[in-house]
């Protein structure tokens, strides 16, 4: 059965959401900062609007609004905006990468109005439209079971999950994500290892070898074969890896509980060093080598 509900947000993630859920028969309500990325969604069949509060007009019924924009201070002032007006029994599901703490927080403050608060974790990147969005889902079950037609629409089979309430949607997303950081620097590593070998191995047939069947087969391995297949040696591409948040959260959820995460922990750390042009720290066991040693230095 169809649902109304609104997306803010049109992004990436936010305007292929829009269409899966259009396709699966919901009514969309969809907001954008940017006319434009509005006129696209309108197109597919969305209903466009210029503003939160006309987002909040042109529901008929309780209203589900789903924030798709970058966690911190956009989501903050957007779901503030929006908690001015709504009404008691409506609710706002966070789709993006919120800290687990502000999801508490702000449920804890929407409760005094009367409006439910959903934390939804999401995973499907770009592909989410034709694959379908991993969801783990937090909040109160009444509102979750009300927001199921869209969850569903959302989700691939067993895709969806309601992993408990207020903050443990997006705590377990950002386990997921840590994770996802560890398992990428492992394939990262392994491909260097292979590029820099005596046997220069073709990467992009290595890596779909290794998905039919291999214990390391994944869907990041894929997208691996995937980025080989367009640039073989990834000449085009800088290795400069940006880290969104979840990382640094999963680590210090590490040390509050006192779990050993040393993978977890120095995959984040090598992300840092990729964002360095030169690594001082390097410079100094160059020079310290030098030092006691007499050992060459490369001038800069």
């Amino acid at each position: 059965m169809g649902m109304q509900i609104a997306i803010i947000g049109l992004g990436k993630m936010g305007g292929n959401m829009v269409q899966r859920l259009l396709n699966g028969g919901h009514t969309v309500i969809a907001y954008d900062r940017d006319p434009k990325a509005i006129a696209a969604v309108v197109e597919k069949g969305a209903v466009g609007a210029g503003s939160l509060q006309e987002v909040v007009q042109k529901f008929t019924g309780p209203r589900a609004v789903w924030v798709m924009v970058p966690a911190g201070d956009p989501t903050e002032k957007t779901i503030q905006d929006l908690a001015g007006l709504m009404s008691p029994g409506d609710t706002i599901i966070d789709g993006g990468n919120s800290n687990w703490k502000d999801s508490q927080r702000r449920s804890k403050e929407l409760v005094a109005k009367k409006i439910d608060f959903i934390d939804a974790g999401t995973s499907g990147g770009i592909w989410g439209l034709k694959n379908g969005y991993c969801l783990m889902v937090g909040g109160d079950k009444a509102a979750v079971e009300r927001c199921l037609p869209a969850f569903t629409t959302l989700a691939p089979p067993d895709g969806f999950l309601h992993v408990g309430p207020s903050g443990s949607g997006h705590f377990t997303k950002m386990i997921h994500n840590g994770i996802e950081y560890g398992m990428m620097q492992s394939y990262a590593e392994g491909f260097e290892i292979l590029e820099k070998s005596e046997f220069k191995p073709d990467l992009q047939k290595i890596s779909h070898l290794w998905n039919q069947g291999s214990v390391v087969r994944s869907w990041l391995l894929e997208l691996a074969e995937s980025a080989f297949t367009k640039d073989a040696h990834l000449d085009g591409i800088k290795g400069y890896v940006q880290d969104s948040g979840e990382g640094r959260w999963t680590i210090q959820a590490a040390i509050d509980e006192d779990v050993p995460a040393p993978v977890l922990t120095l995959a984040l750390l090598m992300r840092f060093r990729s964002r360095q042009e030169e690594s001082f720290a390097a410079k100094v066991n160059a020079a310290l080598r030098n030092e006691f040693g007499g050992h060459a230095v490369k001038k800069s």
